[in-house]
């Protein structure tokens, strides 16, 4: 069965200190981003990776600062399926006046990448502000959106704002892990009706900034890649490493893999893409701008295609498939010659193709037969496009104008994998909507020391919560 936590103050959630907020930093905000600053380091440091964290103690956490301003038990639940007790999720709700009226969605994932102190150049689970960013794991992806959203909502419920039609939230756990547990599957399986809504905001869309830190737009998520895994594996008799006798199982995995690395899968510019490039050329001046025209009538010329794919590792993303090895282990003694070696290569495949096809075609370019390949799990749901109407287009450009004047708002295909894949495979149209501006290398986000400016965090939360008034009593 499903244990359901209806209030975190009966599961003696973690006590917030509120001892740190006479620190400097603290004393230099106004109170409401103070508090602010207070979720989104709670959040952030309380360890929510796979091998060592606990979702369910973060999820605690949010519930408490929600019911703590006054939102009653029942709209307030932490949901931990029996078999996984630490993969726990948050769901609540502010109820509208309309209750006729199909709610939205605020959709944030709490679990974390994996990250190493030894790797890292701070503790990756304290939250570190230096030099106009803050670093740690989850501190853009994907805390920051799930410590605005619930910063949202308190200050909608102390604010006395009353939506015309239900806020939902749901903190989730599993999205970098989905193989072993997801949050949104398991809630869209068992609780459908506490996140069905109309439509749902979710990570994907963020801001870009260029070198010196200008923003140069906004993107909001349409549709995204299809991730998949592959497992590779070849094996050999093995021996005494003294006796080398050609046949090395590394050697044939590595080979393989080195042919795979040079490979570029065909190019397939799709609408959103199109429109992308589109509006990406308005911005930009030259060669590039040309080149994007270019791509964006259709016209794939070869020579645009590598001017592009060269200038940025995303543009290239939106217009192929990749993939990539990822991990790779083997060999059984240093003083033998391996007998079993195998990789991992992960493939973000674009929509409309097929993971099946992807596999034939790794065979192909690996050119081993020695190496087996296969899926290293079942292929995802189809995940359909959600339709980019002016409903959903237009409160997300009228607060982009008045918080970042001459900033454009463009569509953007998603090169990553979020949880809107089972939403929209559910017909639950979503979103990719943040409003915050990532440096051009991305911010280290699932890599080492993970960052986010401090002003794209304060800004992306007053975004957040001026768009989702509109939303919530939009027509």
């Amino acid at each position: 069965m499903t244990i359901i936590i209806r209030s975190a103050v009966r599961f003696g959630a973690l006590a917030f200190s509120l001892a740190f907020a006479t620190t400097s930093w603290a004393q230099a905000l106004a109170p409401d981003l103070a508090t602010f600053r207070q979720t989104y380091q709670e959040l952030v440091e309380i360890n929510t990776t796979l091998s060592a964290g606990n979702c369910t103690t973060a999820a605690q956490a949010m519930a408490k600062r929600l019911v703590d301003v006054g939102y009653p038990a029942a709209d307030v639940q932490v949901i931990t399926p029996p078999d996984f007790p630490k993969q726990g999720n948050l769901v609540a709700v502010l109820k509208g006046s309309m209750p006729a009226r199909k709610a939205i969605l605020l959709l944030a994932h709490i679990d974390v990448v994996e990250a190493r102190r030894e790797d890292w150049e701070r503790d990756p689970f304290k939250l570190v502000e230096e030099n106009g960013y803050f670093f740690a794991r989850g501190a853009s992806d994907d805390k920051a959106m799930a410590a605005a959203f619930v910063d949202s909502l308190v200050r909608y419920r102390k604010g006395g704002f009353r939506p015309e039609r239900d806020i939902k939230l749901a903190l989730t756990c599993g999205e970098e892990t989905d193989s072993t547990f997801n949050g949104v599957r398991y809630l869209l399986a068992n609780h459908r009706a506490l996140i069905d809504a109309e439509f749902a905001l979710n990570e994907g869309g963020r801001g870009t900034l260029d070198e010196t830190g200008k923003r140069v737009l906004l993107g909001i998520q349409i549709g995204e890649k299809k991730y998949q895994d592959y497992k590779l594996e070849t094996v050999s008799p093995g021996g005494h490493s003294a006796r080398p006798d050609g046949d090395n199982a590394i050697t044939r995995l590595s080979t393989g893999l080195v042919r795979l690395g040079a490979y570029q899968f065909p190019v397939s510019i799709g609408e959103v893409t199109r429109e992308f490039f589109k509006q990406t050329a308005a911005l930009s001046g030259g060669d590039v701008a040309t080149d994007l025209n270019t791509l964006a009538q259709g016209n794939l010329d070869e020579s645009a295609i590598g001017h592009i794919a060269a200038r940025n590792p995303l543009w290239n993303a939106m217009m192929r498939t990749t993939c990539v090895a990822t991990q790779i282990e083997g060999g059984h003694a240093p003083n033998a010659l391996p007998q079993r070696v195998r990789a991992n290569v992960n493939c973000r495949i674009l929509p409309g193709e097929d993971a099946e096809a992807i596999l034939r075609t790794l065979i192909s370019v690996l050119a081993d037969s020695s190496i087996s390949v296969s899926l290293a799990e079942p292929p995802g749901p189809a995940s359909p496009a959600p339709p980019l109407t002016a409903a959903v287009l237009g409160p997300a450009r009228k607060v982009a104008a008045k918080l970042w004047p001459g900033v454009p708002v463009v569509p953007s295909l998603s090169t990553g994998a979020t949880d809107g894949r089972f939403l929209n495979a559910a017909g639950l149209p979503t979103y990719g909507l943040s409003g915050m501006f990532i440096d051009p290398d991305g911010g280290g986000v699932h890599g080492l020391n993970e960052r986010i400016r401090v002003r794209s965090l304060y800004e992306g939360r007053d975004f957040l919560y001026q768009v989702v008034k509109l939303y919530a009593n939009g027509k």
